[in-house]
């Protein structure tokens, strides 16, 4: 039964906002270097050196507000980005005009494509676009009449803040979608490991209640047609079961969340492997003949408890349908790489088709309790039957099986 619940954060975002603190921290030197090797040329170095001094104490004192997008309000990217359009306005005053006219860098250089990433990384393609049009608008100004290198710069800010911004905004529909994708596979393999465990207890034991009350008649009989009718909408409610809807970050950065149902935490692998012939031993019976290796076979505990409860149900289903006079028999074999358990009984058979009826009809036995068993531990059931021969169920799994199959990743417990 489950414990707890796990949620996992899935994000491609995060790394985009890592790598945008460093361009921020390293183009600031990189302005910082280029006023320093040009500092004689300038005409007012005094304005430059305020700038830069303004520069660095906000790109070093606003790292945090570029950590996340929760941090990164819009405040913030509008402060930001009047420094950047402030510091091209400035240039002008502080550097010499034949090195304006001659295409010299602003004060901020590169800088400035940084705060425009980070419009970008945080509100799309739309944000990118707007931040990146003032800044084009605060070049054009400052050179006073569009060049090609100034063309050129604009529209090389203005196409990569647009592809990033639209990128980021694909991978947050993406991670919606794959958040859904993996919880509808985590709810359904939680629906499919209660159904074998409902089959297995309460509806044998309706089935059984409805057979002997048709049986008995009188009030039995009525006892019999309600747990038929129980019966009938426990299987219901079983095969279609309920998918919980997807929570989402309410924080972008932090990536689309994923719900997934944890085990009990005594139903682990922990102990190591045990033998598969210690669990199968009490199906052997007066009508049950067991049939062994010489030495243990050892397999993970849940892979093991998986099996040997599939092996219970197949024997559930020569009860059920072969009669209580029917003979069944369990042989175990143990292969360099699986191992192979095959049920056999001398019953009447399966008709052609009725499986598939079965299931169509919510009778979920050899679907679930014994293929979806074997499915989620990485193994396989096949059944052959002919009709007057018996039923033959073989059940292989791998070696390497580590029980039932999940949802995996990096997970926050709650």
């Amino acid at each position: 039964m489950p414990e707890g619940e796990r949620v996992m954060r899935m994000s491609v975002e995060q790394p985009l906002w890592r790598a945008l603190t460093g361009y921020r921290i390293l183009t600031m030197i990189y302005a910082i270097g280029l006023f320093v090797s040009a500092y004689d040329k300038f005409e007012r170095p005094w304005l430059a050196v305020a700038y830069f001094a303004v520069l660095a104490g906000w790109t070093l004192a606003t790292l945090p507000k570029v950590a996340g997008a929760a941090s990164c309000t819009k405040r913030f990217l509008a402060a930001d980005l009047t420094i950047a359009i402030v510091g091209i306005m400035l240039t002008r005053l502080a550097d010499s005009t034949v090195r304006v006219e001659a295409g010299g860098p602003t004060l901020p250089s590169i800088w400035t494509a940084g705060a425009v990433l980070a419009f970008a990384v945080k509100g799309g393609w739309r944000w990118a676009a707007f931040a990146s049009t003032l800044v084009a608008v605060a070049n054009l100004i400052h050179r006073g009449a569009p060049t090609r290198d100034t063309i050129h710069n604009v529209l090389l800010v203005w196409f990569v803040s647009i592809a990033i911004g639209y990128v980021v905004e694909v991978a947050r529909a993406s991670e919606r979608t794959l958040a859904r994708a993996l919880e509808v596979d985590a709810a359904t393999r939680e629906r499919e490991r209660l159904a074998r465990d409902i089959h297995d207890g309460v509806l044998q034991v309706l089935a059984m209640v409805q057979r002997r009350g048709n049986a008995l008649g009188g009030e039995a009989a009525e006892l019999g047609r309600m747990a038929g009718e129980q019966e009938v909408a426990l299987r219901t409610l079983v095969s279609g079961g309920l998918v919980p809807v997807s929570r989402i970050s309410q924080d972008a950065a932090q990536g689309a969340l994923v719900r997934a149902v944890d085990e009990q935490a005594g139903d682990g692998d922990a102990g190591g492997p045990v033998d598969l012939r210690a669990l199968l031993a009490p199906y052997a019976g007066a009508m049950v003949t067991f049939s062994e290796p010489g030495g243990p076979v050892p397999l993970v505990p849940r892979a093991a408890r998986e099996l040997a409860a599939a092996v219970g149900a197949a024997l559930d289903n020569v009860r059920e349908h072969a009669g209580d006079g029917a003979r069944a028999w369990i042989l175990v074999e143990d292969w360099p790489d699986e191992i192979v358990v095959t049920v056999r009984d001398d019953g009447p058979g399966i008709p052609e088709g009725r499986l598939a009826r079965a299931e169509g009809e919510g009778r979920l036995g050899v679907a679930l309790s014994i293929r979806g068993r074997l499915r989620d531990i990485g193994g396989t059931a096949e059944l052959i039957s002919v009709p007057g021969q018996g039923t033959e169920v073989e059940l292989k799994v791998p070696k390497a099986a580590q029980g039932p199959k999940g949802v995996r990743g990096k997970a926050e417990k709650r």
